[in-house]
């Protein structure tokens, strides 16, 4: 008989290395199998448009992972990252040439609102500064309360959640101007709801106290580095990695006492068996992306986009919010989307040629959109960077078909694996009390589907991790 795995997991996106990574630093024996040929998910690093210009095909810029408990309780910077940070986090222009600003300080942050908001922003980050790594433990810690963790901070974590559970749109009885709503609605917009959603306040003030005590850097190289200092740790820790092998039914991996799917709840109901037990989940809107090669940096009407490595353009709450409902209640392409951009050879030079650049860019579309979106992406951006098209040397375009087909857990395109408007936030991938555990008790989810959501920090991963070892750990 086949030697009986402690654990093996089904896909090495960040999640997926993370559980692996949990597990074996339990002493678990654990093995991994991934689809494609390289480790990485939604964190991949890859030569879309011309040799030497470095994309990432999905996510690039990591406030969330800079700043993951799960990550930071790891030496991956033994095993090749380097997190790297722009002058700027983040830029929200207007089309005047003004921007608010996200910044590493409050005060710079503050003053860009304007006199009349600055103290308005003070007032609503105040109470966290300095505080985010009890608040990063709560907040992305929410599957751990699931698995019988209390708060460390409960108080902390209550009045971030009354500010939180509120919707972006109420930002407009906070601030008196249009920046500070701006601002909000930008970072919000990353969850992929309409801005009078709840909790939508939760996301963009978390993208914030982020940016004020972690940055929101880029891994130098590209977003590969993240996933393979995984797999390097992983390796070191005794633990097997085999890509190239799609897994199709249950019974094609080696006997374990614990199966770990990072895939989409669909995907495992039927590699595990377990019939309609996922039927009633909700995917989400997706996105049309632009990876572009550049000839030279992005010509930016706001000095301040040109020193960020994000940029969103929307520009005001209510634009944001149209090109929100557009593409997720009305089930159209907006006319003016909402983007947003990374130029990150701003910050690393080794992702293109000496004087080139990359880019991205992407605006959101209903699930499973068919079409091209490239001329309503680029009239966007050039309202904002006059000539820009002129420094396009190449770009790679992917709706929400190519997206799916890159990256099997995006059904239709939803890069979140699952909707997360509103409650749907928090409660992943349906009402259960440990959402990792399954109806097959051998068989877990650690995917984004999964709380505390989407974002490359590993956390679902390692929640998903402890459930294993508390429901193996009772059976010893």
């Amino acid at each position: 008989m086949p030697a009986i795995r402690d654990a093996v997991v089904v896909g090495a996106g960040p999640n997926g290395l993370t559980a692996a990574v949990e597990l074996a630093r339990r002493g678990f024996d654990v093995e991994l199998f991934e689809a494609r040929d390289a480790v990485g998910g939604g964190a991949r690093t890859e030569e879309l448009t011309l040799p030497g210009f470095r994309h990432d095909p999905c996510s690039a810029v990591h406030p969330t992972g800079a700043g993951s408990p799960a990550f930071r309780s790891m030496p991956l910077g033994r095993y090749g990252l380097e997190w790297l940070h722009p002058e700027l986090p983040m830029a929200h222009p207007f089309p005047d040439g003004s921007a608010a600003v996200l910044a590493r300080s409050v005060g710079e942050t503050a003053a860009s609102l304007g006199p009349r908001d600055a103290g308005a922003y003070r007032r609503l980050v105040g109470p966290y500064i300095g505080r985010w790594e009890t608040l990063a433990e709560d907040f992305f810690g929410y599957g751990s309360v699931l698995n019988g963790r209390f708060p460390l901070d409960p108080l902390q974590l209550l009045r971030f959640g009354m500010t939180g559970l509120q919707p972006v749109t109420w930002s407009k009885a906070r601030f008196r101007d249009a920046k500070g709503p701006a601002l909000f609605a930008g970072m919000a917009g990353h969850v992929i709801a309409p801005m009078n959603n709840p909790f939508m306040m939760a996301p963009a003030l978390v993208f914030a106290l982020a940016a004020h005590a972690v940055g929101w850097p880029v891994p130098r190289g590209g977003s590969q580095a993240i996933s393979d200092a995984l797999a390097g740790y992983l390796r070191a820790l005794g633990g097997l990695i085999h890509t190239g092998v799609e897994v199709k039914r249950l019974d094609e991996l080696p006997p374990a006492r614990a199966y770990v799917f990072d895939t989409s709840p669909t995907a495992l109901a039927r590699i595990a068996g377990l019939g309609s037990a996922y039927d009633n989940v909700r995917y989400g809107a997706s996105l049309f992306k632009i990876d572009y090669a550049l000839d030279g940096p992005v010509p930016w009407t706001s000095p301040e986009a040109a020193r960020a490595g994000t940029v969103h353009i929307g520009p005001t709450l209510d634009d944001i919010d149209t090109a929100m409902k557009d593409a997720v209640v009305r089930g159209r392409a907006p006319e003016r989307p909402f983007l947003i951009t990374s130029q990150p050879s701003l910050t690393d030079p080794t992702r293109a040629p000496e004087g080139k650049g990359v880019f991205w860019a992407y605006g959101h579309l209903p699930n499973g959109w068919r079409g091209d979106a490239t001329e309503a992406v680029e009239r966007q951006i050039e309202r904002f960077a006059p000539g820009f098209r002129d420094r396009v040397l190449a770009r790679a375009t992917a709706g929400p078909p190519e997206l799916a087909a890159r990256n099997a857990n995006y059904v239709g395109g939803d890069i979140a694996c699952g909707s997360a408007a509103g409650l749907r936030l928090l409660i992943r991938p349906k009402l259960t009390r440990v959402p990792y555990e399954t109806a097959h008790p051998a068989v877990y989810l650690c995917s984004s589907a999964t709380p505390p959501g989407p974002g490359v920090h590993g956390m679902a991963g390692h929640h998903a991790a402890r459930a294993v070892w508390r429901r193996l750990h009772r059976r010893v």
